[in-house]
């Protein structure tokens, strides 16, 4: 725990070892934070979380089942921790009188849209991960409905953990040519973009509600993976579009998980910034050399 007089709030950070755990810990290194992992806290247990949330002001809960392809077949353990654990923070958030901030995804849509994804759109997933994710926003905002702010975010990459950048950045190290899919549009979007947003929350101290956590502009995984090779200094002609029906999953995934950012104006924070400029950042601070 570090803690900095000038900053009176106590902060629960779950899931901490995560890709964005981690870049939270360090945006709030001047708070008071207790960061707790999956092996120090049990979000599925519901005693553990009502001891874990007791004495702190907000709760981010970073604790996520995320391996989307084996939730299909495991949708039982899913939903135990996006689902069921999302709801015990929530109602332990509520005995405290705590904030909770649920980390959310585009999953709780089903991809068909044409334009962005307002906060206000009817959740439909398509995938057993977004239902657990759906149920948990549901639980949360049920559970708390005072104080949870559901923070949805994706096409997430950082310099912690396995994401899309850095495997990108292996494949090229090992193929003369990458084939990526181009028919499915989101929004690139850098961990400690969300990490910095979500600490301005914090000091906004907005309302609960439903807010979008992704970086501006749009981008297919072809155009996301031509920009990191770019900037990595590889050739960006290596990369190759194909169709998704090329690359088939487990579990579908959206065509079009671009969301709208209209919630931001309303508690008085702009958009967050284009994900080329996160992209360009982040690749000066390592996140794109080889491993």
């Amino acid at each position: 725990m570090i803690v900095d007089q000038e900053n009176t709030l106590t902060i629960l950070i779950t899931g901490a070892n995560g890709m964005l755990g981690r870049d939270l810990q360090s945006v709030l290194a001047n708070r008071a934070v207790t960061a707790l992992a999956r092996e120090d806290l049990d979000v599925t247990d519901r005693n553990a979380v009502e001891g874990a949330v007791a004495g702190h002001d907000v709760v981010i809960n970073c604790a996520a089942y995320t391996r989307v392809d084996d939730a299909e077949t495991h949708e039982d353990a899913a939903f135990a921790v996006n689902a069921k654990g999302a709801g015990y923070l929530a109602e332990a958030a509520a005995l405290n009188g705590a904030k909770l901030i649920q980390l959310s995804t585009d999953y709780v849509f089903d991809g068909t849209a044409t334009t962005p994804y307002p906060e206000s759109a009817p959740r439909n997933p398509v995938s057993a991960y977004g239902r657990t994710k759906a149920e948990g926003e549901r639980l949360a905002l049920e559970l708390n409905p005072d104080g949870t702010c559901i923070l949805r975010t994706a096409w997430l990459y950082g310099a912690q953990g396995p994401n899309f950048a850095k495997t990108m950045v292996r494949l090229a190290a090992a193929n003369d040519a990458v084939n990526v899919v181009d028919d499915q549009q989101g929004q690139p979007t850098w961990t400690v973009d969300v990490a910095a947003r979500i600490a301005a929350m914090v000091d906004a101290n907005v309302p609960p509600g439903i807010y979008h956590a992704t970086n501006s502009g749009t981008a297919t995984w072809f155009e996301f993976a031509r920009e990191i090779f770019r900037l990595a200094g590889l050739d960006p002609s290596r990369v190759h579009p194909i169709p998704s029906a090329q690359f088939p999953r487990p579990a579908p995934r959206p065509a079009y998980s671009v969301l709208g950012h209209d919630a931001w104006g309303a508690v008085g924070l702009a958009p967050m910034r284009n994900w080329m400029d996160a992209l360009s950042d982040a690749a000066a601070q390592g996140v794109l050399d080889p491993p």
